[in-house]
């Protein structure tokens, strides 16, 4: 796992340089420490300030479980919500999960295509969780807030299958933040008709908590100087 985690942040860091640039990896040692909530007090009211994905429905109407929203992108209905408003240390980078939702989302036609490349079905739920990356240091970082995610039904996704693409992974300069969305397809059926009954088994299992793990956080010279955070955020 570990491993896995450092390749992930060192294959972001080699997408930004120059194909003669030399590069080091460092192997990650020790195991990867659970994060410790901090207050969150002072922050900016960031998911106001967000701008809508341009694939995915803007959900940020969605405050009560049944409530629905469409625009031009399809029709979402919010199935649980948990207001998380939690800071983690990850080294010298703060990661704030400010918001937990689950929600089932019919796309519109004109973005089928779009999710085809993770699921079949023509509808579906999704976990989302909107979170602020705060360098706090002085120096630029490399990192990404979820580079694994798994629910209590017993799925796994990596990082490359967040549908919402906004950018939240790599380089983090000094000072600097970003906010935004990752979002996971949960419970979507394999598209092979002789799995319709493991598909139909898995559809009713309930998502009652997600557990991300962060990536190891790097610095500018691709070096590990902090590990991977686990957190884990019920409904």
């Amino acid at each position: 796992m570990k491993r896995i985690l450092s390749i992930f942040v060192f294959a972001i860091v080699l997408a930004g340089c120059s194909s003669n640039a030399n590069t080091e990896k460092q192997s990650a040692g020790g195991e990867q420490a659970k994060a410790t909530p901090q207050s969150t007090s002072s922050q900016k009211d960031s998911i106001d300030e967000y701008q809508p994905n341009s694939q995915v429905t803007d959900d940020r109407s969605l405050l009560k479980v049944g409530q629905t929203f469409s625009d031009d992108k399809g029709k979402a209905v919010l199935k649980d919500i948990k207001q998380v408003n939690q800071t983690y240390k990850i080294g010298d980078v703060e990661l704030t999960v400010k918001e937990m939702k689950l929600i089932h989302l019919r796309p519109d036609y004109s973005m089928i295509d779009y999710f085809h490349v993770l699921t079949h079905d023509e509808e579906f739920d999704f976990v989302k969780v909107f979170v602020d990356i705060k360098n706090t240091s002085s120096k630029k970082v490399n990192v990404a807030p979820i580079a694994l995610m798994k629910t209590n039904t017993g799925e796994t996704f990596d990082w490359n299958k967040d549908i919402y693409l906004e950018e939240l992974n790599g380089e983090l300069e000094g000072g600097a933040e970003k906010s935004g969305n990752l979002g996971f397809i949960v419970n979507a059926s394999s598209g092979h008709a002789h799995d319709e009954d493991a598909d139909n088994k898995k559809k009713e299992k309930e998502i009652k908590w997600i557990e991300i793990t962060t990536s190891d956080v790097f610095d500018h010279n691709h070096k590990k100087i902090s590990d991977a955070q686990k957190i884990k955020i019920e409904f």
